[in-house]
This record gives structure tokens, C-alpha cells and sequence, in this order.
């Protein structure tokens, strides 16, 4: 039996009201369902509602039409104290409060838990600890804010989100600001928490390829487009990925799962070693080539190794490269004659 989702929508509107004027509506009929466990990617171009949907699932504002469920109950139902303890958000604006140290600032998630003076019990006092923890900030507890990296900001506000005990975390892009190594750790990080600590997390993000590799489900959002949710494996085998990045001058190759501003009409078969073959096909396509499999090209390229790699061109003899530059001045030499065949 299939377990219950923590988060559900049925017809769901949403967008803004407009005094004096007819609400501002972004999309509409929108069924989604959210569950314990899983890291869900929300996936879209600037406009097409993302933080909008985030802060409607959230209750931050009102939905245009249609119901939103949480743990079974409407979210109408949910007081502000309720919602605090089963929501925690991470927006995406940078945390400019400086002056507090890393560990008052976690502690403000038990805010819903220690009432109107915010005293901290000792219960609490671990539970701020553990957050912590949890996202490997112990040793930066008592550190200002201001002291710490942008990565280690953003960890210290997952941290908080954790202090809450919510089931469900909503994040809008936590990556925004990061450089690529805190990027790729705060995915890991939100996917090893909703794996190991139960959590739902949805977050918004524009980074393609970090969301395929760490999301256990995506959302792809597109304004006047019904929105299509699912595995990220089974989105791209079924040619969702090429319908929602269907722009002029864009293609998305499902056999690389890559955006690429020309779609490469001309296909080499590459084989070998894999990590030589990947690299070999990265740079293929920058040139406007397509790696294929070995049945679907007579061109073809084989990868001994990184210092040993074979270009096959039917009629001549194999030509030899101790490197992937020496192979693209080689392609690019015999371009006109691999086009023909």
C-alpha cells in the first residue's frame, strides 16, 4: 500500500488578488502531492511561479480556488502556531543579522515550542544542539553569523528549520548564492536529511543538473502549461524534459542529460572507458556533434584511455590522439568528411 502523501492539492489556484481589479491568476487545476522521505526539485523559469506556488503551499498567501491538505487536514484548519510547527521555510534572501552567533539563531526555530519569553529549556537547548549537528555546524555554534561563508549561512538556516521539528521543509533556491562546492553540499545535505530523518523538503532551484542527480521526484513548472510531476529518470525517458525546455535555440538531450543551445545534428559512436567516453562526449557536443551508441554512426570514436583515444573514419586508416583537444583539431580537420558519410 502506498504511503499517504504529507502535502496534497487538488485544483489549486494560485496567484495574487488585485485591488480593484481581477485576480492575477498563475496556474490553476494544479494536483500535487508531496511525501515524507523524498527530495522534490521544483523546476522553472523566472516567472513561472515558483515562489508564488511555494508560498501558497506554505500559507504565507491565500490560495485563489481549490483545497490544499496537509497531513490529511485543510490548511485553512492549521492555526499560525500549528502551521510553525508542521512548515518550516527557508526563503532565499541572504541572512544579513549579523550580530547573533550561529546557535541564537538556530534557537529561534524552537520559538513555537518555548512561548511568549522564548526561554530555552534544556529539552530545547538539545534539540538546538542536534540541528546543528545535523548539518556539521557544532564547531561553528558560536560564530557570528557575519564569520561565517554563505554556504555556512545557508546550513545554519536549514539547521533552524530542523530545530522546528516540522515534517515538511519548503525552500526557495538554497543554492542561489552558493559557489558550486557549497551548492552540491546543500543538496546532499537535504537529501541525506529527508532520507534519514523522515522530512518532506521541496525547494526551488534552477540548477538542472544538481536536481536530476539528488531529487527523488521533480515538479516542472511552466506558465499556461499543466504541470508535469514525477522520477526524474522516468521524466526524461518520456520526453517530458524536451517538451518543457522546447525554446528556440534550446535543446535538452535526454542522453546526457544537458542543455545545449544547438541540438548537434551530426552523431559519432563513442566507446571505451567511461569517464574517458563522458568527457569525449561533453566535448562533442560543445563542436556540434551528437554521441550515439556504436549501431548508430559509421564514424566512430573508442576510448582506451585518457592518452590513448581512436578516431574511425570509414575508407581511411584509424587516427590516434593522446588527448580530447588533440581529437577535436582532428575532428574539426575532417569535419566535411565525417558529415558525408
Amino acid at each position: 500500500m502506498s504511503p499517504a502523501p504529507i502535502i496534497e492539492t487538488s485544483g489549486l489556484v494560485i496567484g495574487y488578488m488585485q485591488k480593484g481589479k481581477k485576480p492575477e491568476v498563475i496556474h490553476d487545476s494544479l494536483r500535487l502531492q508531496l511525501y515524507a522521505g523524498k527530495l522534490t526539485s521544483l523546476l522553472g523559469l523566472n516567472g513561472a511561479g515558483k515562489s508564488t506556488l511555494l508560498r501558497t503551499l506554505c500559507g504565507f498567501q491565500p490560495a485563489l480556488g481549490g483545497e490544499i491538505r496537509i497531513k490529511g487536514r485543510p490548511l485553512s484548519g492549521y492555526s499560525q502556531g500549528e502551521l510553525s510547527r508542521t512548515i518550516g521555510v527557508v526563503l532565499t534572501e541572504k541572512t544579513n543579522a549579523g550580530g547573533i552567533t550561529a546557535e541564537e539563531l538556530v534557537s529561534l526555530g524552537r520559538h513555537p515550542y518555548t512561548g511568549f519569553f522564548g526561554r530555552l529549556k534544556a529539552t530545547d537547548k538539545r534539540i538546538v544542539a542536534e540541528s546543528l549537528d545535523a548539518v556539521g555546524m557544532t564547531c561553528k555554534a558560536s560564530g557570528y553569523l557575519s564569520e561565517l561563508s554563505d554556504g555556512e549561512r545557508q546550513k545554519v538556516m536549514i539547521a533552524k528549520a530542523l530545530a522546528q521539528q516540522c515534517p515538511v521543509i519548503l525552500l526557495d533556491e538554497p543554492t542561489a548564492f552558493l559557489d558550486v562546492t557549497s551548492r552540491i553540499e546543500t543538496m546532499s545535505l537535504l537529501h541525506h536529511l529527508a532520507a534519514e530523518q523522515g522530512k518532506a523538503i521541496l525547494l526551488s532551484t534552477h540548477d538542472l543538473d544538481l536536481a536530476l542527480q539528488m531529487s527523488d521526484c521533480l515538479w516542472l513548472q511552466e506558465k499556461d502549461r499543466e504541470m508535469t510531476c514525477g522520477v526524474p529518470e522516468d521524466l526524461i525517458l518520456s520526453g517530458a524534459f524536451e517538451s518543457f525546455f522546447d525554446k528556440k535555440g534550446i535543446t535538452f538531450d535526454s542522453s546526457t542529460g544537458k542543455l545545449m543551445a544547438d541540438k548537434p545534428s551530426c552523431p559519432i559512436a563513442v566507446e571505451g572507458d567511461f569517464n574517458t567516453a563522458y568527457w569525449v562526449g561533453n566535448a562533442l557536443i560543445r563542436y556540434g556533434f551528437r554521441p550515439s551508441a556504436t549501431d548508430q554512426s559509421n564514424v566512430k570514436i573508442n576510448c582506451f584511455r585518457p592518452d590513448k583515444i581512436t578516431l574511425s573514419i570509414p575508407g581511411r586508416p584509424a587516427l590516434e590522439t593522446a588527448s580530447v583537444g588533440g581529437l577535436i583539431s582532428i575532428l574539426t580537420m575532417h569535419k566535411n568528411e565525417i558529415l558525408s558519410k
